[in-house]
């Protein structure tokens, strides 16, 4: 006789059921709107959250020009890249970033509290992120949501 009333069960792609939401993200912290919105790309705020599988829900964040950063990080925090030819490392700071490309801002937040490895990245790409108050997926009828009501 089986004694166990309940069972393990382990989410795949055939089972996962995935939701557009919609955040905006006027006056929201940078980091803390960036470790929320991560939660729920990787799905761990679901209760068949499963680790190696993308079982999390697609991303909508609107108004990445209006997002704040605290302290001095507008001015001191920057962001190395390489060219990669001798000599091309350049640096910008978010005050930069943020004044010329906003949406780059909030997704480097973002990717930076992802796994880093394949599924990290198929991940990724379940994030949109646009500057202003439109976007192109009103076909998939999002939801609006409430970062506060995450926890």
């Amino acid at each position: 006789m089986d004694t166990l009333s309940y069972k393990t069960v382990s989410a795949n792609n055939a089972t996962v059921k995935k939701e557009w939401v919609v955040v905006d993200a006027t006056d929201l912290v940078l980091g803390r709107l960036a470790s929320k919105v991560a939660k729920i790309l990787r799905g761990k705020n679901k209760p068949s959250f499963t680790p190696h599988v993308d079982c999390g829900d697609n991303v909508i964040i609107i108004n990445a020009e209006k997002v704040r950063l605290t302290g001095k990080k507008l001015t001191q925090k920057e962001y190395l890249r390489h060219t990669g030819f001798p000599g091309g490392q350049r640096s910008m700071t978010a005050e930069d970033i943020l004044a010329k490309y906003p949406e780059r801002l909030v997704e480097k937040a973002v990717k930076g509290m992802l796994p880093k490895n394949r599924l990290g990245r198929k991940i990724f790409t379940n994030l949109k992120v646009y500057v202003g108050g439109e976007h192109n997926q009103e076909a998939q009828q999002p939801r609006v949501i409430n970062l506060d009501d995450i926890k």
